[in-house]
């Protein structure tokens, strides 16, 4: 071994570092982590998603009552059969206008919470949980609280007893379908369960909004409320917008728990799932047009989707903007 010397004192000269070799079993190690954590959601999405829905595709061209596994192949007879009837055509109609209302009224009233929430100097947490929390209760309990004891109809539900005080009869919300008032009940159920979801992600949104610009813009002159949110915070926002727009309409046209269990009975207003669960589920249980109409619904939602996107931008980079 060799040796310096600093001022007569003999020292060892300092080791070569050695290269770090890999080692030759890491990389079939994270390989194999990587298939024990994922093998299982990819088989549960194989057998309880893609099996499912080539399974629907298949049987929408056969003639299947009362059974899943048909013999009779009729092409598009029923794809003819559900694009001519009234029910089904009337519940796209219906909850197109539905959609057109709940998507926007959802994402003004979820980005105004976060507008808010983001605001607060203190408990800000705590404001952020109070308004989450309705995310977790199901939509099963949520109508039926909806339906016995805010708008039951009569003068002691909570909607009755605050209208008797200012001298207004009390309102039948969901046995009258002339004014339709079950749309109240409706909208105001699914806006207290989803508005928290989505404030959630305008406050990361907001969050990820550089400092700087809202300072430049003061420098600049700009006044701090409409034309800050203007010029500045909702064109940030545009990437979550769109996100969430796309979530809310591909939501809108798959509502089924509210309207199944808070008008059971009535015939109006029904969604298209609740339509589809009666042809399929129902007395004639026919499998062929339920499975028929579940992909006009599906291709309908990727084209309003699609559509969706074209407008807002969605996908594209920030130079093409």
């Amino acid at each position: 071994m060799s040796t310096t010397t600093t001022r007569g004192v003999a020292s060892p000269a300092p080791a070569k570092a050695s290269k770090a070799r890999p080692r030759r079993g890491l990389k079939a190690s994270s390989t194999f982590n990587f298939w024990l954590f994922t093998g299982p959601f990819l088989i549960g999405l194989v057998i309880f998603v893609f099996v499912p829905i080539g399974w629907s595709i298949w049987l929408s061209f056969f003639e299947a009552r009362f059974t899943v596994t048909p013999s009779d192949f009729v092409g598009l007879d029923n794809y003819k059969a559900i694009l001519t009837d009234t029910d089904f055509l009337n519940s796209l109609v219906t909850f197109t206008v539905f959609a057109a209302f709940i998507v926007p009224a959802t994402w003004a009233l979820s980005l105004g919470l976060a507008l808010l929430v983001n605001r607060l100097r203190f408990m800000r947490a705590f404001a952020r949980s109070v308004f989450f929390l309705p995310t977790a209760v199901s939509y099963v309990a949520a109508s039926l609280i909806w339906k016995m004891s805010i708008f039951n109809g009569v003068r002691f539900g909570l909607a009755n007893t605050v209208i008797g005080w200012f001298g207004i009869e009390n309102i039948a919300w969901l046995s009258d379908p002339s004014p339709p008032w079950y749309w109240m009940v409706i909208v105001t159920v699914r806006l207290w369960l989803q508005s928290g979801f989505y404030m959630i992600l305008f406050i990361a949104a907001l969050q990820n909004i550089p400092r700087e610009l809202y300072e430049a813009a003061s420098i600049d002159g700009a006044k701090p409320g409409w034309q800050t949110f203007r010029f500045i915070t909702l064109p940030q926002l545009r990437a979550t917008s769109t996100a969430v727009i796309l979530l809310l309409l591909v939501a809108a046209y798959q509502a089924f728990d509210e309207f199944f269990n808070l008008l059971p009975k009535a015939t109006w207003g029904q969604p298209p799932l609740v339509e589809l669960y009666k042809m399929a589920l129902g007395e004639n249980q026919n499998y062929g047009e339920g499975s028929a109409g579940a992909v006009v619904l599906t291709l309908l939602i990727c084209v309003v989707t699609l559509f969706q996107g074209k407008i807002m931008g969605f996908g594209r980079g920030e130079e093409s903007k």
